[in-house]
């Protein structure tokens, strides 16, 4: 369950109503949520693979950067060149699944996961949710993002809540 208080906060974070939220699975450096559980169908019966949602501006934006600069490129050539690499990603895929479906089975997502796993790096953004939600040594790719993106909070949270 979702507090008042960090509702409030997420939603100042993505500057909009959060969408089938369940609980925070993490909380960045501050105390402020930064990752979600996002229930597998929503509110208005859409389903939703994206089981980890990032809602920190800080940590999104860190990730977008890596994105815009090729990283998922160059993680998709290690996944293709490294057999033990690709097993552990796909070993993350079938954890990803397991957890999702505790929370509710959806014929339409069943089988997919979230962030291209288990053959591709589509996302980094739910690659990091996964390993901050789940902690490290789960997602492999989650955790080389993680390491990536460094301290993202710059020692100060990305909202100020106001009562």
């Amino acid at each position: 369950m979702i507090s008042p208080d960090d509702q409030q906060v997420i939603e100042q974070q993505l500057g909009r109503a959060i969408r089938g939220a369940l609980e925070v699975a993490h909380r960045c450096a501050c105390g402020q949520p930064d990752v979600v559980v996002t229930a597998p169908r929503l509110e208005d019966g859409s389903p939703f693979p994206t089981m980890y949602y990032l809602t920190c501006p800080k940590a999104t934006g860190a990730v977008g950067t890596l994105e815009a600069k090729g990283v998922m490129r160059e993680l998709q050539q290690e996944l293709d060149d490294d057999p033990e690499l690709a097993h552990a990603y796909a070993q993350a895929h079938e954890s990803y699944l397991k957890s999702r479906e505790l929370l509710g089975h959806v014929d339409e997502i069943a089988g997919i996961s979230a962030g291209g796993m288990p053959n591709r790096v589509k996302c980094l953004h739910v690659l990091a949710a996964h390993a901050l939600a789940v902690g490290r040594g789960v997602n492999p790719l989650g955790d080389r993002v993680l390491d990536l993106i460094g301290d993202y909070s710059g020692g100060r949270c990305c909202v100020e809540v106001t009562p």
